[in-house]
């Protein structure tokens, strides 16, 4: 599942209608549990003596949906999104399907074409994209990954509550902080900015990964912004990672916060300058992400690149010091297969 790279720069709200700092498209209520709608069973009248043998619940009984003379309707147990047929398990990351191998080869291959298409359709059509998390769920509700999914997509279709408890569970499972951004968020979502504060001081920074810090300063200091304390939300962001001189992954939003708080302050100058930060901070890692994995650009020499260098290939590596200054280049290329093949030809020739 896709969590980095394509989150939305925060925006100051403003009065009681508080949003999360990704705002997502259309007002969504909180997810509610509906307790006590459902009546307790009761023995229908006349249903005569049970036998002495205990009997699987409803074992026996007729089926009242079925009318005589009609056929029982054949009906799918959950309504589950279909899945094209090009899905297959390995458009799931090697790193998620690990974590289903306890599951059979048939149900893990079905669950990680759900989260697949889950990952794929998550900013295009989250509704969607919750439907094959949901899903996922049903068949693989143990695993963290799964729940992770659950929580993501709950948060994108703006059903806070709901990722709450899913989040709070996938922590249980897998022990990690890596989403604890998200849990300050969807307290946020759900009217506890309080909340969320006591949420985000219980971890240890010093901990989290870089672009895990970021989120959760930004999410802090949404919170404070909701408690009407600009000045605090501004220290929030006052962080290692704030960098000005030079782009990495996190740079837009976290740039982007900062100039929403200083509007808030009333500094227009000093927000002017972080939004124009934070748009060219965007264009540099946009332009570069066709290359590879670039990771951090010098912020004062984007005009004059005109090209750059093959990068290495980082996929699964994690984030580096932001004392970093530039990405290291590739060594030069072995040679092809096909080269290969006209060396072997060439040496079979004179044999």
């Amino acid at each position: 599942m896709k969590r980095d790279g394509d989150r939305k720069p925060y925006t100051p709200r403003e009065g009681g209608d508080r949003k999360p700092y990704a705002p997502r498209d259309g007002e969504r209520k909180p997810y509610v549990k509906r307790d006590g709608d459902r009546k307790p069973y009761t023995p229908r009248e006349g249903a005569g003596a049970r036998s002495a043998r205990p009997t699987r619940a409803g074992a026996g009984r007729p089926d009242r949906a079925v009318r005589p003379g009609e056929a029982r309707p054949d009906r799918p147990r959950h309504d589950d999104p279909p899945i094209p047929e090009e899905i297959t398990p390995h458009d799931l990351n090697t790193g998620a399907r690990n974590e289903l191998k306890t599951l059979s080869k048939e149900n893990a291959d079905e669950v990680a074409r759900h989260l697949a298409m889950a990952s794929e359709l998550i900013d295009e059509d989250p509704e969607l994209a919750h439907r094959h998390a949901l899903a996922a769920s049903r068949r693989a509700g143990r695993i963290a990954i799964v729940r992770e999914t659950l929580a993501i997509t709950a948060y994108a279709i703006g059903d806070f509550a709901l990722a709450l408890r899913e989040l709070r569970t996938y922590r249980r499972i897998s022990g990690k902080d890596d989403q604890i951004a998200l849990m300050v968020d969807s307290e946020r979502g759900v009217g506890r900015p309080d909340r969320a504060l006591e949420v985000g001081r219980s971890v240890s920074r010093e901990d989290l990964p870089a672009p895990v810090r970021v989120e959760l300063a930004i999410a802090m200091s949404g919170a404070r912004l909701d408690l009407g304390d600009a000045e605090r939300a501004l220290l929030e962001l006052d962080i290692p990672e704030l960098d000005p001189d030079r782009a990495f992954e996190w740079s837009p939003a976290l740039f982007a916060a900062r100039a929403a708080v200083l509007e808030e302050l009333g500094r227009t100058d000093e927000a002017d300058r972080w939004h124009q930060r934070a748009v060219i901070a965007a264009d540099a890692l946009d332009a570069a992400s066709g290359l590879g994995d670039l990771e951090t650009i010098t912020i004062d020499e984007i005009d004059e690149i005109d090209e750059i260098d093959e990068i290495d290939d980082v996929d699964d590596e994690p984030m580096p010091d932001p004392a970093a200054t530039a990405p290291v280049d590739d060594q030069s290329p072995d040679v092809s297969d096909e080269e290969h093949s006209e060396q072997d030809d060439a040496t079979r020739d004179e044999a």
